[in-house]
């Protein structure tokens, strides 16, 4: 059955907006549009849509069109956020799929204005002196997004409970993004690795600009890095323990995710921490490797019901 069929979204120009938001998904987020293929049909469209969102406003900071300015059009998503909640109808179909998915599944406004706000952080703040300090920028750019899936992916305890997972979840991947993207945040002026946890091992901005440069791996960033992996991999740990909170059928969608994720850990580790040079990319093998036997099951399961009903 088709996921927009399934879904019960039968207005056309609802269907195109959550069509839209499935491209954009499958385009920029490849990691989790291929867990989401684990997630049942009738979910999938809403863990789009909240992705289409949070890509929507991410590109406005990190990618502003030619001779816009960021901070002009962050405003302006903010006000048709406001219109999503408002019960307005938003002229953008990725803001009128998240419209529906606000709806369908009641999700809290500050979710949604906690991210902005991060995303308005980028354009003012540059670097972070200890993880302390970095972790309101992380509750908002991340922890947030758990905690909009986490009523479309369902749980089998009080919601309450399951937070936490959901929230160290979101921490994780954007951890990973931190220690993968060093070289491209650097290029954009940013540096999200606390400086005070790099100065302990001798390393500051200017070397790790000086080590991209030229291109040149240093003992001292590698150290620093070897210590965020680590710490890294603890959230990852804090994360997986929430999945058995969620709905069966959302299991295997986040396990992949967070398997797929921690893997690009691996990567970094096996670089030998030369993230500042060459992106870390988990292989194409090893994500199909980890997703296919479950996707297999999964379309072998959904035969079983449908034969039966």
């Amino acid at each position: 059955m088709n996921e927009l069929d399934a879904a019960g979204i039968t207005e056309p120009a609802l269907r195109a907006a959550y069509a839209e938001c499935r491209r954009v998904n499958a385009h920029y987020g490849r990691t989790f549009f291929l867990a989401t293929r684990l997630l049942p049909p009738r979910t999938r469209p809403f863990a789009h849509a909240l992705y289409g969102f949070a890509r929507m406003a991410d590109e406005v900071v990190d990618n502003p069109a030619p001779g816009t300015d960021p901070a002009v059009a962050l405003d302006e998503v903010a006000v048709m956020v406001a219109r999503v909640f408002d019960g307005g109808t938003p002229a953008d179909p990725v803001l009128t799929a998240l419209a529906d998915t606000v709806r369908r599944h009641d999700l809290d406004r500050e979710l949604f204005d906690a991210f902005l706000r991060s995303m308005a952080m980028d354009l003012k703040i540059t670097e972070y002196a200890t993880y302390a300090d970095l972790q309101e920028y992380i509750h908002g750019s991340a922890e947030v997004i758990g905690l909009q899936m986490l009523p479309v992916f369902g749980t089998v305890v009080p919601v309450a409970d399951a937070v936490p997972g959901a929230a160290a979840l979101g921490e994780a991947f954007q951890l990973t993004n931190f220690l993968r993207d060093v070289g491209e945040d650097l290029d954009r002026g940013r540096l999200y690795l606390p400086t005070e946890e790099l100065a302990a091992f001798g390393v500051d901005r200017e070397l790790l600009a000086w080590s991209r440069a030229r291109g040149l791996p240093d003992r001292r960033v590698r150290r620093a890095l070897a210590v965020a992996v680590a710490r890294n991999r603890a959230v990852y740990r804090r994360a997986e323990a929430g999945i058995p909170l969620l709905r069966e059928e959302s299991r295997d969608c986040v396990r992949t995710a967070l398997v797929l994720y921690e893997g690009i850990l691996d990567e970094i580790t096996a670089l030998g921490y030369d993230v500042l040079n060459t992106r870390a990319v988990v292989p194409r093998r090893r994500r199909l490797g980890v997703a296919l036997p479950r996707l297999l099951a999964s379309a072998w399961s959904n035969s079983r019901l449908r034969v039966r009903s």
